[in-house]
């Protein structure tokens, strides 16, 4: 079940990461990404990718996104994220016709914000066409969490 985003919330959110994504510290793989996190409040909180020579010390959008937010306080309350990724040419991301979804590295993170298997969260892929939208759950059925270490969290 999908969260309820209007037209307009999904349009804003897939912008958002669009522009985050022009952000995107790229040198090596010459693929910028960006993440947009919409939380229950309205709060929008961007990420970009950023890579590093050392390939496995990179980060991506989503993970540059949800720490940001924890930094400001926000670890609960997602209601959507919103992913673009593409090449830069010209100053403009040039997307694919087929969606750029979370790693699975990032969808494990996003399990932590959204409080999945719960969650209704919207995950909205941007392309060349129309975004495509996936539940989180669709993209990560079988959830490893706190509640699988008999914990709480915050």
């Amino acid at each position: 079940m999908q969260a309820k985003l209007s037209t307009q919330e999904i349009t804003e959110l897939k912008d958002a990461a669009e522009k985050a994504a022009l952000q995107g510290y790229a040198p090596y793989s010459k693929f910028h990404v960006g993440a947009a996190l919409l939380y229950e409040d309205g709060t929008v909180v961007t990420g970009a990718n950023f890579e590093n020579a050392s390939y496995g010390m990179t980060l991506c959008a989503e993970t540059v996104a949800v720490a940001k937010a924890s930094s400001e306080g926000r670890r609960k309350g997602l209601r959507a994220v919103a992913i673009a990724g593409g090449r830069m040419e010209n100053g403009a991301l040039v997307m694919d016709s087929a969606p750029v979804t979370p790693c699975g590295r990032c969808r494990q993170v996003l399990n932590e914000v959204i409080g999945a298997p719960d969650s209704s969260a919207l995950v909205i892929c941007s392309t060349s066409n129309d975004p495509v939208l996936f539940d989180f759950s669709d993209l990560l059925p079988q959830p490893f969490g706190p509640a699988q270490l008999g914990i709480e969290t915050e």
